[in-house]
């Protein structure tokens, strides 16, 4: 079984956006009644437009280019952390959207989720900006989808979390996610994501994200662990964090 990720799907320059990338693995994860979510923790940034090979073992998916482990995604019973914020408004949304600055700091600008230097229809172009009103650290954005997949739900409930924490002025790579996915989002239609700070220990950063539909469902919710990183030791391959690996936005 081979595993490639285009490079339309980029998160930093060279490697895979972290959360297109966990959709991915996660679309192969083998799920159950008793197991029916899953968990994708990244080892190392992913390579664009190259082959990688795929393992299934007592139903843990592993993805690995040549040697180097990639990722891997297991089936869990729940997610660790509930605290899912209640649904804000379209209006809301669209207004906290209007905050985020677009010539501002921007460590990955063609990321194919919130870089601003994506051309509309080519990337989500999800730019969070901060609720009115809300507690520190809470991030919204309108998101229409054009196409309504797996990969592309991941990837819009990655990048908030980065923002909620902080992402405009540190650079930060996913390192594990976990998604509980109860109805996929309609295209065309506008949605609403969240994104909220979790915690902090060290150089993880702990956040969590929501898709909402306007009329206020909830659709789907995550949690992650994020890594605080140099961003001059960016590479396409080999970045590993000595505990919870440490991938690609």
């Amino acid at each position: 079984m081979s595993f490639v990720v285009p490079s339309r799907y980029l998160g930093p320059p060279h490697s895979g956006n972290g959360g297109w990338v966990s959709g991915h693995i996660a679309v192969l994860v083998p799920t159950s009644s008793t197991e029916p979510l899953v968990r994708v923790r990244l080892s190392s940034p992913p390579p664009l437009d190259t082959e990688m090979s795929v393992s299934v073992d007592d139903g843990i998916v592993r993805v690995f280019h040549g040697e180097v482990l990639v990722g891997e995604g297991r089936p869990i019973a729940d997610l660790p952390s509930h605290d899912v914020p209640s649904p804000i408004s379209l209006e809301a949304a669209g207004r906290a959207e209007e905050t985020f600055d677009h010539a501002g700091p921007h460590p990955f600008p063609t990321c194919y989720v919130c870089g601003p230097a994506r051309e509309p229809g080519d990337g989500l172009r999800i730019f969070p900006g901060v609720v009115e009103g809300a507690d520190k650290g809470l991030v919204a954005s309108v998101w229409t989808p054009a196409d309504a997949t797996v990969e592309d739900v991941w990837a819009a409930l990655d990048c908030p979390g980065a923002w909620a924490l902080g992402f405009g002025e540190d650079a930060i790579v996913l390192g594990e996610m976990s998604m509980e996915l109860a109805a996929m989002p309609e295209t065309g239609e506008e949605h609403i994501v969240l994104g909220w700070v979790r915690g902090t220990d060290g150089r993880k950063r702990y956040a969590g994200t929501a898709l909402y539909a306007a009329d206020g469902r909830l659709l789907a919710h995550a949690d992650q662990t994020w890594i605080a990183i140099d961003p001059e030791h960016i590479r396409p391959v080999g970045f590993e964090d000595p505990d919870a690996a440490g991938s690609q936005m």
